[in-house]
């Protein structure tokens, strides 16, 4: 597995944040992926970089793509690339100033991406295709490993629902289809007329370096993670690899022995995390069954794109964090039941597993927040990209700049708009770049099984009426400058708001002009109180009061151990 203690393994976010969760469509195959390579490689303008134009032209012309489907992958790659904050800024400004769609293609027809590096992303689509023979016994066939599932497998698979997340699906992923990856990589004229690699072929380093998206590798188990390319060309690999600094090439044959002899499991991916990252768990404050809940995270010794933070059955609790341990971490927050959970820090991405009755709100999301298997959760955020699969009776208050993305298997999702603040939201918003405008919240795309975009009105999914729409209150006191929604509120929705303050303001005159006695008003009160707590414990609102934390977060933001609420 290791050579002299060097290690390479998949890197965690291109398969968390890169496949949709979805089955790809058939043109997405190999068959049709190696077309691709080959028409890409002998065109002119298609490498080293492809530009939306091309690809909408291969995707729409070739592989019979609808163009919002096309444009779908091609902004899903642009989220793993390491844009600034600033640059991302900008692109929301530009989108910003369109008006038509001639305008918006004016703009997109400036972007590019790595040409080998985009085949490489759409290829690993297929993680989330299934096999009928996958859904019934549960492994891919035919198994190029049989074996038990050991105990730390089991436990995987019990805290890790789906493959994006499943750092042990990376590794048997890669294992299967390195060569058909690697294949894909080749100039044409090393390939046979079938797209097979002919005998001693050589890869070009920098067909090795756009695998570099993939795999990364490190020296020695305290050494820190290396690009695949400069452990292959340098150092103690470099033999073993077959690389010739002559040709700036690898044999093939010897190049897949070595990648296959040292891949290993990621170091920092969610089995190390489970079983060696920081565990921390709360204490109950209901009566009943004292079930606890754990995280378990590894913000204190991953490399940056690689945190995670792992938040599993917090159960009729309200939990809040706002800290620089969060920041920047892929945050999975599983089997959670009628809890209320607060993390206030700019988050990597964010993924909802198997929830219920639950209210989530984040703080700005670089990438994506995906809801999966979700009951009765209601989700507040600003994020980059919002999908939700598998759920029912979700709602979600979101701003985002692309358009929410609806899975197979959705009933009765409500979209409504971002309503809350906190004072640091601003600041945090443009510390991963994201902006108020555009805002896509109310305006959907669905997917149907096999990735194609539906055309027609879906009953799945409906905006949330103005006359039930109400502003929300973030509990916490923190320090910043933000002191409304970002961007406001929608027309119809403010004028919504503004009705309500319009009938508490008459109701409030009434009660004036009624010049109660001093015993009536205490009556009156009396009366109003009981109400109210009435009206608390049928909406469920009784609960998140009384297991709110102190009313700052400057307790929150204490050292783990010091308070059974830190993170």
């Amino acid at each position: 597995m290791e050579a002299d203690g060097i290690s390479i393994w998949p890197r965690m976010e291109p398969f968390l944040l890169g496949p949709l969760q979805v089955a790809p469509p058939p043109k997405l195959s190999l068959h049709y992926l190696r077309k691709m390579a080959i028409y890409v490689q002998t065109r002119d303008g298609c490498c080293p970089a492809l530009g939306w134009p091309m690809w909408r032209h291969i995707a729409c012309g070739k592989l019979q793509l609808v163009e919002e489907l096309a444009w779908l992958y091609f902004e899903s790659f642009d989220l793993l690339l390491g844009h600034s904050a600033e640059e991302r800024l900008e692109w929301a400004e530009c989108l910003s100033q369109c008006s038509c769609k001639a305008e918006l293609d004016q703009q997109r027809n400036k972007l590019s991406v790595d040409t080998l590096q985009f085949l490489l992303f759409l290829f690993i689509q297929q993680l989330n295709r299934v096999s009928l023979r996958t859904s019934l016994i549960g492994e891919e066939w035919p198994s190029p490993r049989s074996r038990c599932p050991s105990s730390s497998d089991r436990d995987v698979k019990t805290s890790s629902h789906n493959k994006n997340w499943d750092d042990q699906a990376h590794l048997s992923f890669l294992q299967t289809h390195l060569v058909d990856m690697v294949e894909l990589l080749l100039e044409p004229d090393q390939l046979s007329p079938s797209g097979q690699a002919q005998r001693d072929c050589q890869v070009s380093l920098e067909a090795v370096r756009s695998l570099d998206l993939l795999l990364e590798g490190s020296l020695g188990p305290e050494k820190p993670p290396l690009p695949l390319h400069r452990l292959l060309s340098r150092g103690p690999l470099q033999t073993q690899a077959g690389y010739s600094p002559l040709s700036r090439s690898f044999p093939l044959h010897q190049l897949l022995s070595c990648l296959q002899q040292c891949l290993t499991l990621n170091p920092f991916g969610i089995t190390a995390c489970l079983h060696s990252g920081k565990k921390l768990a709360w204490a109950q404050q209901v009566e009943g069954s004292m079930k606890r809940a754990k995280i378990a995270r590894n913000t204190h010794m991953a490399p940056a794109g690689s945190k995670m933070v792992l938040m599993s059955q917090v159960f009729k609790q309200t939990l809040a964090k706002a800290s620089d341990k969060l920041t920047g971490a892929n945050v999975k927050i599983h089997r959670c039941s009628a809890a209320f959970i607060y993390l206030l820090s700019p988050l990597r991405s964010v993924t909802l597993d198997k929830c219920r009755d639950s209210t989530v709100v984040l703080g700005p999301v670089e990438t994506s927040v995906h809801i999966h298997s979700c009951q009765n959760v209601r989700l507040v955020c600003v994020a980059r990209r919002i999908s939700v699969g598998s759920s029912s009776r979700c709602t979600i208050h979101t701003l985002t700049p692309t358009r929410p993305l609806l899975l197979p298997g959705n009933t009765d999702i409500t979209l409504g708009p971002f309503h809350t603040f906190y004072p640091s939201l601003e600041d945090h918003m443009a510390s991963v770049g994201l902006a108020v405008v555009p805002n896509a919240w109310d305006c959907p795309s669905l997917l149907g099984t096999e990735g194609v975009i539906q055309q027609t009105d879906s009953c799945c999914y409906h905006l949330l009426p103005p006359s039930q729409f109400h502003m929300m209150a973030v509990p916490f006191q923190m320090e910043g400058d933000t002191c409304e929604v970002p961007g406001g509120l929608p027309p119809a929705y403010q004028a919504a708001v503004v009705e309500k303050q319009k009938r508490i303001q008459s109701w409030q005159r009434t009660v004036m002009e009624a010049r109660l006695s001093k015993e009536q008003k205490k009556l009156f009160q009396d009366l109003v109180e009981v109400r109210f707590h009435e009206w608390l414990l049928a909406s469920g609102h009784r609960q998140e009061l009384d297991s709110l934390a102190p009313p700052t977060l400057a307790d929150l933001r204490a050292e783990e151990g010091h308070s059974p609420h830190t993170a």
